[in-house]
């Protein structure tokens, strides 16, 4: 097998510290863009409406089209320009093919935008887009879920949930990036993230399967649980970032080459392949190695207690 580092002996563990430090920091200004925001920035799919994709001969004015849409009483669309200063997305909250019949007709009387090309609309109602919300709430639970279930019967449940943490680490990062960056959350985002929780406990499962082969070994019977978990993630480190970079050269390929449909789906799983790596390297062992110590003081605290 390819070894991108031979006999590392990096101390992870050792550096949990900062990477809680580091990832507090990430998850709360996240957090706090959303917060600050009203949420995140939900697609069609998600907030129901109309959306028309037009492309004009030349370059045109946001204010110019918003003037346009006024007089039909439209004006408060979104607006946005869509990888070139001719083409355009407009968001409308109503649905219907009146509604884009409509707004075709006014950017078509209006002369000074010039001629207009209809290439996109899509209609979503208020309730399937409410639908398609508690789906993808259902999707992710029911697969996080399945992921503890798994993890807690082939190796146990503080491994489980160690891993559980550290995917809500990679999603909200994830979600914290979207909303930092004003990018929409739509279903191919909703796939991104699913494939990012199922990446991430892909790598953390291969390194717990490492700690439970060490464990196992005579050298390493009695040793502290802090040295087998750094070891494990040490002997596993080559894999994790080949895994890493074949994924993050696709997804960056994807980003840049992919058009501006897929470019919200390519960043999502570009941020998700790095979270998803750091999390593997320092988050998920890290919260069993401090969990272990914690129950390790707690029966040592009650052994005194029991004496006294």
């Amino acid at each position: 097998m390819l070894q991108v580092f031979v006999n590392p002996n990096y101390d992870f563990i050792g550096r949990r510290r900062w990477a809680y430090l580091i990832s507090l920091a990430f998850i709360s200004l996240g957090v706090g863009s959303m917060v600050l925001k009203g949420g995140l920035h939900y697609g069609i799919d998600f907030s129901g409406g109309t959306l028309i994709q037009v492309r004009f001969e030349k370059p045109v004015a946001i204010d110019a089209i918003r003037g346009t849409l006024d007089r039909i009483r439209l004006g408060e669309s979104v607006i946005q320009e869509f990888g070139d200063p001719r083409e355009f997305l407009i968001r409308v909250a109503s649905s219907g093919a009146e509604v884009a019949r409509s707004v075709q007709d006014a950017l078509t009387r209006e002369a000074a935008l010039g001629p207009v090309e209809i290439r996109r609309v899509e209609f979503v109602g208020p309730q399937v887009g409410k639908d398609l919300q508690l789906q993808a709430l259902y999707a992710v639970g029911l697969g996080v879920a399945g992921i503890l279930v798994y993890i807690a019967f082939r190796f146990d449940i503080r491994g489980g949930i160690a891993a559980i943490l550290a995917i809500f680490h990679d999603v909200l990062v994830s979600l914290g990036a979207l909303s930092l960056t004003n990018r929409e959350m739509s279903l191919p985002v909703l796939a991104a993230l699913l494939t990012i929780i199922g990446y991430s406990v892909n790598d953390t499962i291969v390194a717990y399967d490492r700690l439970r082969e060490n464990r196992g070994k005579a050298l390493k019977r009695g040793a502290p649980l802090a040295e087998l978990m750094n070891g494990a993630i040490n002997q596993t480190l080559s894999r994790t970032v080949l895994t890493a970079l074949t994924v993050f050269m696709s997804t960056t390929v994807l980003f840049f080459f992919g058009g501006k449909v897929l470019e919200d789906f390519a960043f999502a799983l570009t941020i998700g392949v790095i979270t998803g790596t750091y999390s593997t390297i320092y988050i998920a062992g890290s919260v069993i190695v401090d969990w272990d110590l914690w129950a390790r003081g707690r029966a040592q605290a009650k052994k005194v207690m029991a004496k006294a």
